[in-house]
């Protein structure tokens, strides 16, 4: 792999080791092996809440899986298929994008008194670098760790080698200029 193929790769393809976490995010998709992944985390004793986000992709206006209303009632349900208590469980229903889970999650705990001092982030690898960019913003005193999943056949060893895979990557890279962009104007220079 060249330099700049391994340089953007590095960018995207974030994964750190789990730690003992407080929670455990879940941002909206119609990927359930997400909610698996959460489901193995909480199993293996890394954190004991599990928040599962997303009401329905904004583009689609609806849940992208049919028979549930929401993207976090369908990894509610796979959570619980792979025995997570529904008490280990706070569904977030609303958000139709990557940063609205993010603000919303952060709204839903406050709510609820929960402090987070370190999170792990279940998301699909091609989108871990956006993702988290969007969680550490809105908990920006919160240790966040990346525990991805291989969604759609693209790693951080396949997405350049074929059209479809490179331009769903390149795709987020320009996202997360344009989006970032966004967020920089709206809430004014960030802090030194």
């Amino acid at each position: 792999m060249t330099k700049f193929l391994q340089d953007m790769t590095d960018f995207i393809f974030l994964e750190d080791e789990p730690k003992k976490a407080d929670v455990i995010f879940l941002p909206g998709s119609e990927e359930g092996e997400l909610a698996r992944t959460a489901a193995r985390l909480y199993h293996e004793g890394y954190a004991p809440l599990i928040i599962p986000s997303g009401k329905y992709a904004k583009w689609t206006g609806k849940s992208v899986v049919e028979e549930f209303e929401t993207e976090s009632d369908h990894f509610a349900k796979i959570l619980m298929e792979e025995g997570v208590p529904e008490c280990a469980i706070l569904k977030e229903r609303e958000a139709t994008y990557t940063y609205q889970n993010a603000i919303n999650t952060r709204k839903l705990l406050d709510e609820k008194g929960i402090v987070v001092k370190r999170a792990l982030l279940c998301c699909q690898a091609f989108h871990a670098r956006r993702s988290k960019l969007y969680y550490q913003i809105l908990f920006p005193d919160t240790e966040i760790l990346v525990c991805p999943t291989v969604t759609k056949g693209i790693s951080k060893d396949n997405w350049f080698k074929s059209r479809e895979k490179s331009d769903r990557v390149l795709g987020e890279i320009e996202r997360c200029g344009s989006q970032f962009h966004e967020i920089v104007a709206e809430y004014g220079a960030l802090e030194e």
